[in-house]
């Protein structure tokens, strides 16, 4: 049937007609240099019948013995692979392949023609003898091509292995030159590379050598360098110590002076003139401590404290250092802190408030309208787009920002910010209404088990002149201004923001701003602190701020305000003393609630104080509304609200004492709220602890002390005797280290001893270092006499030793204990100062007599 179909008749590998059999392989398609086998049954040849079947039933190409080919009679192979339907599978077995066999596929490889064309390619002008080998098996190995050699007197023999692709065959070729090779070039450029490289290995060696002589120069001429750098930096800070003495200790008369001529019956005119020369006393003192600071941060000897610290009360503290100037331009100033931000906090206090003064304090001197804002949040909430401050992408550009109907911004004044982020949308997000208004708002209960650190974020939003284009770039450089006029218009040196900057990367923090010139602009920082689990009220001795009373804790307030970012900072100072506020846009809506209308229920039990806002007071409308909730006794309120007004400005008192109840001046804080509110409602208060009033707890501690001055300049001894005999101190004055050494000889009867650092003849450390020693001396006496005596108790003698000094270098300090000394106050000293250096001191005596 096959045959007829093809029109042909298969033969055997004889020639012959093929016999009937069960299976043929005949080929059906040949090139024309093999076409001598077409029409031939492959399976007539014993071994092709075994390669075909091989072939298969393993799936792979074989490969036959090597033969004769017909028609070159040169020796050959034949490579046969089996060609399967598609649809067999990759893991079949020999039976599957059997069946899915459809045909064959052969190839003849005429080994000596093939290698003869390779070594044409590859001999170039080197006659190259190339012998072909099946080493199927290795004993008898059957030479393929090539003349026969004995290839171990050959030399320069190469063999290499042959893989045709039948893993049952082996074959292997075995290359040598025809004659001895002529000399290579190596052979003469080996020895001249050799000679190269041991004369760059030689020129090497010696440059070496040279530069290490040369580098041993400069690490000498360095360690000259640096030998003459430390000194200078020594000399530099013996010079600050020196130049801060000297200002100081006059600066210190002066102001102490001033401070005991205030003390004294004074014309109002000279009053003012005094009150005058001490605030430009201060405004120097300010300075000179800036450039220190600077100093300070330069040399890397600025260290950070780590005490706890209310930081509401101290953002409190430093909102008030600038009321007064905020009332004169009649502008908005504020502070918010978010509730999840802990009430105490461990860090440096001082440098923290210092960076608050400085950024404040432009902020009041540079804003003419609208308002100064300053926001405390964590940082992770501080900017919900990407959680950090956005450095100069928008300065000088107009964004797009949310305004009211009437035309007015969302923000604290209604004047548009620099920073449009700051606006009512994004504020919002921060507050926490939906925590319980009864609980304890100062963020004691905030999670303990998160980390111990906390960073937050500081901003400080002003609408005043904003910062020009061109200077934004050098704002943090030292004693750079914006433009000549800068500092002929408002003053300043330009050194606040620079240290400013380098406080707060110093807290692990940064510092960055917003600004648009004729807008306004906010300056953001941010400061790694520790969570504190106590409250800094509980150490009286080191506590910074007074705690807030809990009488109105419960109470109830309306608050009429149209601003929802000024109703929110309101409603905080009032919810930090435990009043449960509800706002409202208008007069008429907080009669209404009052009055229980329009199903306003939640503050119509004893609802004791109504809160108006001056800009949204109308007297033609709300006067009346007014008057009606006065008369108001016998319906649902039992009791008259009382009625506050809020104002911006001292002079909006009188325009609105007649009116109202009380008239409050911002900026808010709580404990004037407060104060305003005992005396609004006649609340009991619980009486203040002796240690709450500074004052009076000087006093308490120094009242009949005897104290020994030592200072080598007599204005300074009058001053330091006056403030000391203000809180009822014994004074007595000497003016050398020798005169204190020889009245302080054991025993004596002074109770504490300030020091002057820098005194001709004996300095205050050599001083103190002799009055240590004499404690010493006496100790021992005395111990070893109460060592016989039974039942008795030594309690060793030490006398407290302050340094007084105009120089707050940190090594200064440093001497000042390694001398012996247990403290030191910066001259001039003041009644803040003085009060943390001598409650330190007592209460560190008295813990160590316990």
């Amino acid at each position: 049937m096959f045959e007829s179909q093809q029109g042909w008749i298969m033969n055997t590998m004889k020639r012959e007609l093929a016999p009937p059999q069960i299976e043929y392989a005949p080929v059906i398609f040949s090139q024309d240099t093999v076409s001598y086998l077409a029409r031939i049954d492959m399976m007539s040849g014993e071994e092709d019948r075994e390669n075909i079947l091989r072939a298969r039933t393993t799936g792979k190409a074989v490969l036959t013995n090597p033969f004769r080919l017909l028609g070159s009679n040169h020796l050959g192979v034949v490579l046969t692979f089996a060609v399967y339907r598609p649809d067999l599978p990759a893991d079949a077995s020999v039976e599957q392949r059997v069946e899915a066999t459809i045909g064959y596929l052969g190839g003849a490889f005429d080994v000596e023609s093939l290698v003869e064309n390779l070594l044409s390619k590859l001999a170039g002008n080197q006659d190259i003898v190339v012998n072909v080998y099946d080493v199927t098996n290795a004993s008898e190995a059957m030479v393929l091509y090539g003349p026969p050699s004995l290839d171990d007197q050959v030399p320069h023999l190469h063999v290499s292995m042959l893989d045709f692709g039948d893993p049952f065959r082996k074959h292997e070729m075995r290359c040598r030159y025809r004659e001895k090779p002529p000399m290579p070039w190596s052979a003469i450029t080996n020895p001249l590379g050799t000679f190269v490289i041991w004369m760059l290995l030689g020129y090497i060696i010696c440059a070496a050598w040279s530069r290490y002589d040369k580098v041993s120069e400069d690490c000498r001429k360095m360690e000259e360098l640096k030998t003459q750098a430390e000194a200078a930096d020594v000399a530099k800070s013996q010079f600050l110590a020196t130049v801060s003495h000297e200002i100081r200790t006059p600066m210190n008369g002066v102001l102490g002076m001033l401070d005991m001529l205030l003390g004294t019956d004074l014309t109002m005119t000279q009053k003012d003139f005094a009150q005058t020369a001490q605030m430009c006393g201060r405004a120097l003192i300010t300075l000179i401590n800036d450039v220190l600071d600077r100093a300070k941060i330069e040399a890397g000897k600025l260290e950070l404290e780590a005490v706890p610290f209310d930081l509401r009360s101290l953002m409190d503290d430093v909102i008030s250092l600038f009321s007064s100037k905020s009332r004169e331009k009649c502008i908005e100033l504020a502070v918010f802190v978010c509730d999840n931000v802990p009430k105490v906090v461990i860090g440096d206090p001082w440098r923290f408030r210092q960076i608050l003064t400085n950024l404040v304090g432009n902020a009041v001197k540079f804003t003419e309208r609208g308002h100064v804002f300053v926001r405390v949040c964590l940082a992770e909430n501080s900017n919900v787009e990407g959680n950090q401050v956005i450095h100069g992408t928008m300065n000088g550009k107009v964004g797009k920002v949310e305004s009211t109907a009437n035309g007015a911004f969302n923000t604290l004044s209604g004047f548009e910010s620099a920073d449009r982020r700051n606006n009512w949308q994004y504020f919002k997000l921060l507050l926490s209404d939906k925590e319980s208004l009864l609980d304890d708002f100062d963020g004691e209960n905030s999670n303990q088990n998160d980390s111990d650190r906390v960073t937050l974020a500081i901003s400080i939003e002003d609408t005043g002149v904003g910062i020009p284009l061109h200077a934004q770039d050098r704002v943090f450089t030292p004693f750079m201004q914006a433009d000549s006029s800068t500092s002929r218009n408002y003053g300043g040196t330009g050194i606040g923001l620079s240290i400013s900057k380098c406080l707060a990367e110093l807290m692990g923090g940064q510092i960055s701003f917003t600004s648009r010139p004729f807008v306004g602009s906010t300056f953001t920082f941010s400061a790694t602190l520790k969570r504190s689990y106590k409250d800094a009220s509980a150490d009286s001795s080191r506590s910074l701020s007074e705690a807030l009373p809990t009488a109105f804790k419960g109470m109830k307030a309306i608050l009429v305000d149209g601003r929802p970012v000024r109703s929110a900072v309101t409603r905080y100072h009032l919810k930090r003393l435990g009043i449960i506020v509800q706002v409202v846009n208008n007069m008429s809506a907080g009669h209404k609630v009052f009055s229980g209308l329009n199903g306003a229920t939640i503050l119509r039990e004893k609802a004791a104080m109504l809160f108006i806002e001056s800009d949204f007071w109308r007297p033609e409308t709300d006067v009346q509304l007014l008057n009606s909730l006065r008369e108001h006794k016998n319906g649902q309120l039992s009791d008259v609200p009382k009625v506050v007004v809020l104002v911006t400005s001292e002079a909006d008192k009188d325009k609105y004492g007649s009116i109202f109840d009380i008239v409050m001046c911002k900026p808010l804080r709580a404990s004037t709220i407060a104060s305003c509110i005992q005396q609004l409602l006649k609340v009991e208060m619980p009486e203040r602890k002796d240690n709450q009033n500074r004052p009076s707890f000087l006093r308490s501690l120094l009242v009949g002390k005897n104290i020994l001055v030592v200072d080598d300049n007599k204005v300074n001894l009058r001053v330091a005797a006056a403030a000391l005999k203000k809180y009822g101190a014994k004074v007595h004055c000497v003016e050398s280290g020798k005169d204190a050494i020889s009245l302080l000889q054991p025993p004596h009867c002074f109770d504490a001893c300030f020091m002057d650092v820098q005194m001709p003849e004996m300095d205050g450390f050599e001083a103190t270092r002799q009055i240590r020693k004499m404690e010493m001396k006496a100790n021992e006496e005395r111990k070893n006499k109460l060592a016989s005596i039974e039942g008795s108790t030594f309690v060793e003698c030490h006398l407290p030793v302050l340094a007084m000094t105009a120089d707050v270098i940190q090594a200064t300090y440093e001497e000042c204990i390694k001398s012996g000394m247990d403290g030191y106050v910066s001259k001039p000293f003041d009644e803040e100062q003085l009060y943390q250096a001598v409650s330190r001191l007592v209460v560190g005596t008295t813990d160590s007599a316990v």
